[in-house]
């Protein structure tokens, strides 16, 4: 019997409801995905359904086990199961995935993963390339442009046939910075070659300095032109010179060129990562002179289709660029325009309408990298696939969430299971079925505490539940700032010329839609004329594959100690990376197994039982616990732990007091989240007082209750330390809680940047133009439409 039987839950086994904009289809319900017996992390050997050809949200508590169910469980062994059917050569060549921990799995689809993690593919992909709009826009002009140049390969910047000759389709050339390079006071004798490359001595300075070409006292501003152009560029052949004793001739090579060759260039091998720290100091990259930027021959920039190139049309925001594209009447290639449209439409619906073609895919966050992803696969027609994503809203204003579901509800529509994990109360609102993980975080969570449909959840009693029927409030009373930290003639990106003030001593939300210029504003701007500012974003924490919340925190320094000082031994004996490393797994706790085509069989190594330490370091004690019992203690359980310690407790203080009391000291940071990775860096800063931090979008991956707890947070950093703190957020609760509000927009892109609104959150409802107003309004139920509860 399932697990969560006892709740209303035959009742959502009945017909179709209608949700958002979109009706889910008339079929009834008669197939299912049954997971049996899954433990994997912190999963309470649960047992769940979820319908096939529905919208289905899974929900719950920040650390609560819906990506161990959704990714870990269900996902994962779909996409292991997929790649069994494929031959062992070609698995050779796709990612492993071993077995989740579930006793089983039936029903299971194909499925269609798409995550948060930042589209990669280096200097070359552009959101042109990872959307397959690009491949149609060459096809456009390889059949209708003038003059006919040839094959589409000719207008792709990754192709020979294509790229810019100069900087080989990348779009921008890198040289030698001459302020950084040269110190043309100096004389070679005195060090005038700033690069190490050259540091007087060494044999490429000898090159130099005694050819017979200069004057090796001479300062380099005393040079000739001729000079200057023969130390730097020149190629004056064979010089000889004395090297012990003994007379050798070596080839001259300018000092420019040659630094290029040894640090930029590959010369024949990849660069190490010491060549490539030395060219970031004394290089500097510029919009290639040939190509101006567009990376393509000057024969694909010059053929025109309706008077239009494709580097130009690639340059357009996908919203001006699908209105050009309505002009095009091309008899010809009327099914190669129209498969451009549809795609390009799929990027405007999907809130991404101020992107362009050629905008590098690195530039992109990883609510943006996800929405992507998404438009790939709005054109295909196959179906009863499994979608899974994490949390799409991501980064999504209000104003565009209900955009998102209209795509999910498309994807359902067309037989496919959709699967999403999310904590956005619309896109809950707009499933068809809710699976709510709880009730706490950790090891108090893991289990199914409701199943069933949304109006359901509303009155079930859980934590999701009543925070879904709870309405946003503004705050009684707001801050009075101290001061101001004025940002002067922004103009980065889409920023027209701003001017903006922001208020020190309380907590200031930067809003608007996607693209309207709110990270230009503020990591741009505000960093670039204030410096000191302490930023805490989303990007994963820098860390190897061993270290953990203990390590990366500094509590397991004096955790160590703490053990050395109580059995008078070595504080190396406690640490899985040194000298107390169980030998067998090397301090990693598992033994993985190389067996060839097959996947890797990962298993506990059976010397330490996966406790990572000796047998004689896990002898010695602290108040009766071994160092493995303590890194398996929660933050919580620790906190109570080494309540008496005061180099440990303040360091897991911190730690909870941002939320994650739930997380294991031993948990590597690899399997943390956007949000969690964001709060652990915060908590490494909360000791500093008075200090101005920038946060970016802080409430990613946290539930609708723990967002209060957030706040809390961010209310002591201000109120007990003085600090000021600026958020860009879209959570309405955040926006109505905070002292001063800075509203960019009106939309993103081209048709942004501009200031609509300074000021409090109650005079931002008086402003006309402005979504997070409209939305703010709705939020605090002005809105006669809005059904929420005013609890």
């Amino acid at each position: 019997m399932l697990s969560y039987m006892a709740l209303p839950y035959a009742a959502s086994r009945g017909g179709a409801r209608t949700t958002g904009s979109r009706p889910a289809t008339d079929t009834p319900v008669t197939e299912w995905i049954r997971v049996v017996g899954a433990r994997e992390h912190n999963l309470a050997d649960i047992d769940v359904e979820i319908p096939k050809r529905r919208l289905t949200v899974v929900t719950g508590v920040s650390g609560s086990g819906k990506s161990s169910l959704v990714f870990d469980t269900v996902a994962a062994e779909a996409q292991r199961q997929l790649h069994e059917t494929l031959p062992a050569f070609v698995r050779g060549f796709l990612p492993s995935f071993g077995h989740p921990d579930v006793d089983m799995i039936e029903n299971l689809s194909a499925v269609v993963l798409i995550d948060q993690r930042r589209l990669g593919g280096g200097a070359r992909s552009t959101v042109g390339t990872a959307t397959d709009i690009a491949p149609l826009l060459r096809l456009l002009f390889s059949r209708a442009g003038t003059p006919h140049i040839g094959a589409s390969d000719a207008f792709s910047f990754n192709m020979p046939a294509g790229m810019c000759p100069a900087c080989e389709g990348i779009g921008v050339v890198t040289d030698v910075d001459m302020d950084a390079f040269l110190d043309d006071s100096r004389s070679l004798n005195e060090g005038a070659l700033l690069a190490p490359t050259f540091k007087v001595g060494t044999w490429h300075w000898q090159i130099y300095a005694e050819s017979g070409l200069f004057d090796p006292d001479k300062p380099i501003r005393d040079y000739s032109e001729e000079e200057r152009h023969t130390l730097l560029r020149g190629t004056a052949g064979p010089v000889s010179l004395e090297v012990r004793g003994q007379r050798v001739n070596a080839t001259y090579e300018g000092a420019v060129d040659k630094f290029l060759r040894l640090h930029v260039h590959k010369d024949g091998g990849e660069l190490s990562d010491r060549a490539r720290r030395t060219a970031a100091r004394f290089t500097t990259s510029l919009p290639c002179p040939d190509c101006g930027g567009a990376r393509l021959s000057r024969a694909a920039l010059d053929c025109r289709v309706l008077g239009h190139g494709i580097a130009e049309l690639s340059a357009m925001e996908a919203t001006h660029l699908l209105d050009v594209l309505a002009t095009f009447d091309l008899p010809a290639v009327a099914p190669i325009v129209e498969a451009l449209r549809a795609r390009v439409g799929h990027l405007v619906d999907i809130g991404l309408g101020y992107l362009s073609l050629d905008r590098p895919t690195d530039t992109l966050s990883g609510g943006e990298s996800q929405r992507v992803k998404i438009v790939r696969h709005l054109a295909s027609t196959l179906t009863d696939l499994l979608y899974v994503f994490d949390e799409p809203s991501t980064g999504l204003h209000a104003r565009d969430v209900r955009r998102l579901t209209d795509l999910l509800f498309r994807l359902r529509d067309n037989g496919n299971t959709v699967l999403v994990v999310e904590h956005d109360r619309d896109v809950i609102a707009a499933a068809d079925h809710v699976i709510d993980i709880g009730p706490g975080a950790g090891v108090d969570g893991g289990t199914v505490v409701f199943a069933g449909e949304v109006e359901a959840l509303a009155s079930s009693g859980t934590l999701t539940g009543r925070h879904l029927r709870a309405r946003t409030r503004l705050k009684g009373q707001v801050r009075r700032p101290t001061g101001w930290l004025p940002v002067v003639g922004a103009t980065l990106h889409n920023l027209r010329d701003l001017s903006v003030e922001f208020p020190t001593g309380v907590l200031t939300v930067v809003s608007g839609v996607a693209g309207s210029g709110k990270s230009s504003l503020v990591h741009g701007a505000l960093r670039a004329q204030h410096p000191d500012v302490v930023v805490v974003d989303q990007s994963a924490p820098t860390a190897n594959r061993r270290s953990t919340a203990a390590t990366y925190t500094g509590a397991l320094d004096p955790i160590r100690r703490a053990f050395a000082r109580a059995n008078g031994v070595s504080p190396a004996l406690f640490s899985a990376n040194s000298a107390g490393a169980c030998p067998a797994c090397e301090g990693t706790g598992v033994v993985v197994t190389d067996l060839a085509f097959l996947d890797d069989m990962t298993s506990t190594c059976e010397t330490c039982e996966g406790r990572r330490f000796t047998q004689d370091v896990l002898a010695h004690r602290l108040d009766g616990a071994s160092i493995s019992d303590v890194l398996e203690m929660t933050v919580g359980r620790a906190l109570e732990f080494f309540a008496g310690n005061r180099s440990v407790a303040p360091i897991l203080r911190a730690l909870a007091d941002v939320g994650l009391d739930y997380l294991q000291l031993g948990q590597p940071l690899t399997s943390l989240s956007g949000g969690e990775c964001q709060r652990i860096k915060l908590a490494s800063h909360l000791h500093r007082r008075g200090a101005v931090y920038v946060m970016d979008e802080p409430t990613t991956g946290l539930h609708m209750s723990d967002v209060a707890r957030l706040l809390e947070v961010l209310d002591h950093l201000v109120d007990e330390r003085g600090s000021t703190v600026i958020v860009i957020e879209h959570d309405l609760d955040v926006v109505a809680h905070a002292d001063w509000v800075v509203d960019l927009g009106p939309e993103g892109g081209s048709a942004g940047g501009r200031l609509l609104f300074q000021g409090t959150p109650s005079a931002l409802l008086d402003v006309p133009d402005s979504h997070t107003a409209t939305h703010l309004r709705r939020a605090l139920g002005l809105d006669p439409d809005d059904t929420r509860d005013p609890a």
